[in-house]
């Protein structure tokens, strides 16, 4: 294959091609591995990690420079490290084989990927929105992409034919997370997608509460899927980082050269970092979830402590059988509301000794939160009471840590918190 060229931020071959994430790691390293035939645990090991051709180590060297010599005018591989960096692209061709895609990317956050993919539209489009959204993209659409000339409508999703009422003529995209934060409700993706399509529209869908490891939304007709890397991805609570993989060449373009001229690119080392996170995805996720299903169960279990559960993994889910027949997976979320008030959530928060008060997730060790006033504080109260965020609603990240640990510090923690109710 010929060097591949930066045209308007878009790699391209000699022919002026768009070139892939495996095409142009292949360029540099002399081989990949896609994702054709391979199970997810070799992909998070293998894909854009071969032996580097000039040392022969077995992992990806960590590349700072920001510069890269061209073997005559125009002819390069890397030019510029905000344009592309061999850590970067190793990192996006991993992401989007385990997103059964053909292109991946990676920002400098969630919040950036949200951005650059918004950017794609132009004045004077409208974009629908789950309503049950992460706090942070609600607050990119109502309050930064309107000064851009695009406008949301935020609509519960729960039953899809809402989708139709809200279409309009100058729409252009939906946007989508499954499950919802803090209250993991669901959105039937492909049901989305098939009435998105119809229409002529983009699916876009937030998939950070489950990874590629428990849902693919390209394989149930998305056109995007987008991850605060940040979360389960990099899994260690120690890189903010967003990503986002597709399937469609012309949209690829559009994000590739606003990747480059916006500029909201990860760090080399953040993206070393991410992917050494991903190579043990298969088996945190794995703990993950089978840690969340006792926590979820435990709690379901603890009528006198605890007025209600919400976990996809639990048969007293209302989608429940949307999440068997969508997910491969529950995830590592489970949201609660304690038997009590707000003074009785801050109690238990603070009387946790493995459950760290503190926002994010998806990293190794447990974290717990009060949403009402941390992450979903910047809505109004009468939009919180609306999506079911009330002030008992306690949302835990559920680690790897040994089960029998983390339900005795909940047990403790739920004792003594609302015995003082």
């Amino acid at each position: 294959m010929s060097p591949a060229n930066i045209i308007n931020g878009t790699a391209t071959d000699a022919n002026g091609v768009p070139v892939t994430n495996a095409k142009r790691f292949e360029s540099v390293h002399g081989g990949s591995i896609s994702s054709a035939g391979y199970g997810f645990g070799t992909l998070a090991i293998h894909a854009g990690s071969a032996p580097d051709p000039a040392t022969g180590a077995v992992i990806p060297p960590l590349s700072l420079s920001t510069t890269f010599k061209q073997r005559a005018v125009g002819d390069f591989v890397y030019e510029y490290s905000r344009s592309d960096n061999p850590n970067r692209s190793s990192l996006e061709t991993a992401i989007a084989a385990l997103e059964h895609a053909k292109h991946g990317f990676a920002f400098s956050s969630g919040s950036a990927t949200t951005a650059t993919i918004l950017n794609t539209l132009q004045p004077g489009s409208h974009v629908v929105s789950v309503n049950d959204v992460y706090g942070g993209t609600h607050r990119y659409l109502n309050k930064v992409a309107g000064s851009l000339g695009v406008e949301t409508t935020f609509v519960d999703l729960e039953n899809v034919n809402n989708l139709r009422d809200v279409i309009r003529e100058n729409t252009r995209l939906v946007w989508i997370e499954t499950p919802t934060n803090p209250t993991l409700r669901l959105v039937d993706i492909a049901a989305v997608s098939n009435i998105a399509h119809e229409a002529g529209l983009f699916v876009v869908v937030d998939n950070t509460f489950l990874s590629p490891y428990f849902q693919t939304p390209l394989d149930l007709g998305a056109d995007i899927v987008v991850h605060s890397a940040t979360k389960y991805i990099n899994g260690h609570s120690d890189v903010v980082m967003g990503v986002a993989a597709t399937n469609n060449d012309a949209l690829a373009s559009k994000v590739r050269f606003l990747q480059n001229a916006i500029g909201a690119v990860p760090s080399p080392f953040d993206c070393y970092q991410a992917q050494r996170g991903i190579k043990t995805l298969h088996l945190r996720m794995r703990q993950h979830a089978l840690n969340a299903q006792q926590v979820a169960e435990f709690l379901e279990a603890s009528p006198e402590f605890v007025d209600s559960v919400i976990y996809p993994g639990l048969k007293s889910h209302p989608q429940h059988e949307l999440a068997k027949q969508q997910m491969r997976g529950f995830g590592g979320m489970v949201s609660f509301r304690i038997k009590g008030d707000t003074h009785t959530a801050d109690r238990f928060l603070q009387r946790t000794h493995l459950f760290t008060l503190a926002e994010s997730l998806g990293g190794v060790e447990s974290l717990a939160e009060l949403p009402a006033r941390m992450t979903h504080a910047g809505l109004a109260p009468e939009e919180r009471l609306e999506l079911g965020i009330t002030d008992n609603l306690i949302r835990l990240s559920v680690g790897v840590e040994d089960a029998d640990d983390l339900l005795a510090d909940i047990a403790q923690a739920l004792r003594s918190a609302v015995a003082e109710n």
